[in-house]
């Protein structure tokens, strides 16, 4: 269990939002924080306590008109910090190389993936063609629908009809090599884990995962760390001190 940190990337800056109150139409979201720094100190301190595998996400989608300078963000961050870092938000197979060769160590795939709330295997299986299931993470963020947890898509506006549970963790692990989950309710609300999801992920356990959504104590990192059977990597958002909360950045740096 380590800390995978974050550089969430909306209208060209930095910022914690909550979950599921994107909006593509004006590119609205709730903001819990917005900082004044760019994308490359985050990136430079990130490598200075020598943090790996965290991951950066564009928050608009390509149509954006803020989408270039979220872009613009995103690739510096990189630069900062070659292969340090992965990204997500708009990836197919036409940009995957692209946002690899500027210095993503893998890229996060959702949307590309699944769309219409069903699997496009044709798009998973040019993606592993293109750069290779060692390059890829699949996010399989999930929100909560009839007492099922069914991992969902568009900057996590649209449902899909995919499950998350084992069977279906089994079957993308062939495709892949890490998996992203946002508990997608629970997320930059700070107000606890998703229980049952951090149970799932720990249960199976075959793949590397980072769980987000929810941490706001060091006491969620303990339960994390209990339900996901010590299994399950972990990222903080808009309870870091980074970004406006109370748990110390040092201090989660460390945690083990």
């Amino acid at each position: 269990m380590r800390f995978r940190p974050c550089i969430d990337i909306h209208n060209g800056k930095v910022k914690q939002i909550v979950g599921g109150s994107l909006q593509d139409l004006g590119d609205q979201a709730r903001e819990n924080f917005v900082s004044s720094q760019d994308s490359t100190f985050f990136a430079k301190l990130y490598q200075k306590e020598n943090l790996e595998g965290g991951h950066i996400i564009l928050l608009n989608p390509v149509t954006s008109p803020y989408y270039e300078a979220t872009r613009n963000q995103a690739v510096k961050a990189l630069e900062a910090y070659p292969k340090g870092l992965q990204i997500g938000g708009g990836i197919t197979a036409e940009n995957a190389a692209y946002f690899l060769e500027q210095g993503a160590g893998k890229v996060i795939v959702t949307s590309y993936v699944f769309q219409g709330g069903e699997i496009h295997y044709k798009n998973l299986e040019l993606l592993v063609k293109e750069i290779g299931k060692e390059n890829l993470v699949l996010d399989l963020s999930c929100r909560k629908r009839d007492g099922k947890y069914y991992i969902v898509t568009d900057r996590w506006q649209k449902y899909t009809n995919v499950i998350l549970e084992e069977k279906s963790l089994d079957y993308f692990s062939g495709f892949c090599e890490e998996f992203l989950i946002h508990a997608v309710d629970v997320e930059g609300k700070a107000k606890g884990i998703e229980q049952e999801v951090a149970a799932l992920l720990g249960s199976w356990g075959k793949l590397p995962m980072t769980y987000a959504g929810g941490i706001h104590s060091y006491e969620d990192l303990e339960e994390l760390k209990a339900l996901g059977k010590n299994k399950v990597d972990f990222t903080v958002g808009s309870a870091l001190d980074l970004f406006g909360g109370n748990l110390e950045f040092e201090k989660i740096c460390q945690w083990k």
